[in-house]
């Protein structure tokens, strides 16, 4: 690590938790990103500012006036520009040092495995059900940690899972199909919401790779952002899930 990266690291590195060894950890990692939206943004942002080694971006949108609300990646300038080319063009404007891979689609089958495959970590921004379903079964189909977010109106939820047997899995937590209609294009949400929940994606990944502290594994952080309250919900592997019952 040269002196240029010590000294923009310096305020990670001093952390006794984290040192050179953590931060060179996270120059090492490698964190799939799905959806450069309200969540990805933040979480983008601040995965290539605190130095991870390689973010692949995936997205199959581009940038509408309408996202300018919340969606801190993308600017005026760039609407009509592919998500993926947008928030590459802010993290390499961001911090240099951080390799941006994007794939500018919707990634099913094999070409969602291989993504997976070449992650430490998955970091879940998307804001559909079969997305989500998708990617939580090619998560623990190799074990790779996913760190979910999801926001709407004025709620918001962050947990982590960890694909190691006996843990739970996304899709215990939602047994069903979900609901599609469940999307801020229909209903809404309040800007820095997203903000806090794509943060604390990226600080959930960051502990994840650099193996420091308690991440969020087998819970949910639940946030009534009206009333500024968290609620933490404790999960259990369903023996009856289609994913991950033995």
């Amino acid at each position: 690590m040269d002196d240029a990266a010590l000294l923009r690291y310096s305020r990670q590195i001093m952390l006794p938790q984290l040192g050179i060894e953590g931060q060179q950890r996270l120059r090492a990692a490698h964190v799939l990103i799905v959806g450069l939206g309200g969540l990805g943004s933040p979480a983008a942002m601040y995965l290539g500012a605190a130095g991870i080694g390689t973010l692949t971006l995936v997205d199959d949108d581009a940038v509408d006036l309408s996202n300018l609300q919340r969606q801190i990646a993308h600017t005026t300038a760039r609407i009509g520009t592919p998500k993926t080319h947008s928030a590459a063009q802010t993290l390499r404007a961001l911090n240099p040092d951080t390799r941006v891979q994007t794939i500018d689609a919707r990634l099913h089958g094999a070409a969602l495995q291989r993504a997976v495959d070449g992650a430490d970590a998955v970091v879940d921004c998307s804001d559909n059900f079969a997305t989500r379903f998708a990617l939580n079964a090619a998560c623990r189909a190799r074990r790779t940690p996913l760190v979910s977010g999801a926001a709407i109106r004025w709620d918001g939820q962050v947990g982590v899972f960890t694909g190691r047997p006996g843990d739970p899995c996304y899709r215990c937590l939602y047994p069903d199909d979900g609901d599609e209609d469940l999307r801020c294009s229909d209903n809404g949400v309040i800007a820095p919401l997203v903000g806090i929940i794509g943060a604390m994606q990226a600080l959930e990944a960051i502990k994840l790779v650099a193996g420091v502290g308690e991440t969020l594994g087998g819970r949910l952080l639940v946030l009534d952002a009206l009333r500024m309250q968290w609620r933490e919900l404790r999960l259990r592997a369903d023996p009856a899930c289609p994913v991950c019952a033995a």
